[in-house]
């Protein structure tokens, strides 16, 4: 149940497929006779220092894929250098994490109705040293996942008979998960009043996340802030100005990697006009579909000074943990590095659109 959590999309999972579909149909140009010495893919992302234009996106429930997961991930990150992201609905929580690094790491918020909640983990992740705040914007209401729904992950997840044989063949996931006291959404068990326990969570879930949330919401969280800001689900060129008026450091072109608007574009087909629209008055990123540091550089090609995986990420803490994590990360940095050099380039800030394929990229 915890994979096709990950590895999954909502409806029919159209635009999942697309997702990653589309940076395939991309095609790069091959430069030969180039001096490819000297090479270096580093950046900054708001500010803050990166390896490769790559930040780990906020992902729900890590801490399920590999027991103590957001921690093991955030060490990772910390020692590879490039932002980590928490994700309100992790299992381990900021205090957690704060505890276990010490590089600064950022905090990803929903919505809810309970504005005195918002404040309150508002001021946990500044008390965090949290170096950036990613307001997701895109969940006001929830995206019918098909899989979840077939599994049973519910909070609590429900006990079926075939999820209790599927753990059988899991030992090392039960012994790890046994080992640890971090198997609740500590972000929010204890923190919120009401919820004491998985069950008193999901009845407050079910009710808080916010269909009325508008652009004086993002205001209100921004002032609640008062640090970096980046919004998270931006899709179309009207929402970027919106965006960038409240004042945002950065917004993250993404359909949720899939969940939520099936039938959406993909994230890199919508990249472009978003691009062309705000990137002289603010950062614009992307994530949704980039398994390979290949799509890292036709993103950056197409404008976007940064990208945040997900996917990637979990695919490697599921199979090895915080190894398995800077395994997957140092994938992506050689391919993106040995990729800039055969498209003619030793600086990934030199980079851009000439190393496509004209007719193979959006517009």
């Amino acid at each position: 149940m915890f994979y096709d959590y990950v590895d999954s999309g909502s409806w029919t999972e159209t635009t999942y497929r697309a997702n990653t579909d589309d940076f395939k149909s991309i095609k790069l140009r091959q430069r030969v006779a180039v001096n490819m010495d000297g090479r270096r893919t580093d950046i900054t992302m708001v500010g803050q220092a990166a390896k490769m234009p790559v930040a780990i996106a906020p992902v729900g429930l890590t801490g399920m894929q590999f027991a103590d997961g957001e921690i093991h991930a955030a060490r990772a990150a910390e020692k590879f250098g490039i932002p980590f992201t928490l994700s309100t609905m992790s299992i381990c929580s900021i205090e957690d994490v704060a505890e276990n690094t010490t590089a600064p790491f950022w905090f990803q918020l929903y919505m809810m109705r309970d504005r005195q909640a918002m404040s309150r983990m508002i001021e946990r992740a500044r008390d965090a040293r949290c170096s950036a705040l990613v307001l997701t914007l895109d969940l006001q209401v929830i995206g019918q996942r098909h899989k979840d729904l077939k599994n049973g992950l519910t909070a609590p997840p429900r006990p079926t008979l075939r999820n209790i044989v599927n753990l059988a063949t899991k030992p090392a996931w039960c012994l790890g998960m046994m080992s640890t006291k971090r198997r609740t959404f500590r972000n929010l068990v204890g923190h919120v009043q009401g919820v004491s326990d998985m069950r008193s969570l999901s009845a407050w879930t079910n009710e808080q996340f916010d269909p009325t949330l508008s652009w004086a919401d993002v205001e209100w969280v921004k002032r609640q802030w008062g640090g970096k800001l980046i919004l998270k689900g931006i899709m179309v060129a009207e929402d970027a100005r919106l965006a960038v008026e409240v004042g945002a450091d950065a917004i993250v072109v993404s359909n949720h990697g899939g969940r939520q608007l099936d039938g959406a574009p993909s994230s890199i087909e919508a990249l472009p006009p978003i691009v062309d629209a705000v990137s002289s008055r603010t950062e614009v990123w992307v994530d949704g579909g980039i398994r390979s540091g290949q799509d890292v550089l036709k993103a950056w090609a197409l404008g976007a000074r940064g990208t945040m995986i997900g996917r990637a990420m979990s695919y490697g803490l599921g199979a090895m943990g915080e190894a398995g994590v800077a395994c997957a990360l140092q994938l992506i940095q050689k391919e993106l590095d040995i990729t800039m050099a055969f498209c003619g380039h030793t600086d990934i800030r030199d980079v851009d659109k000439r190393i496509l394929l004209p007719g193979t990229f959006p517009t």
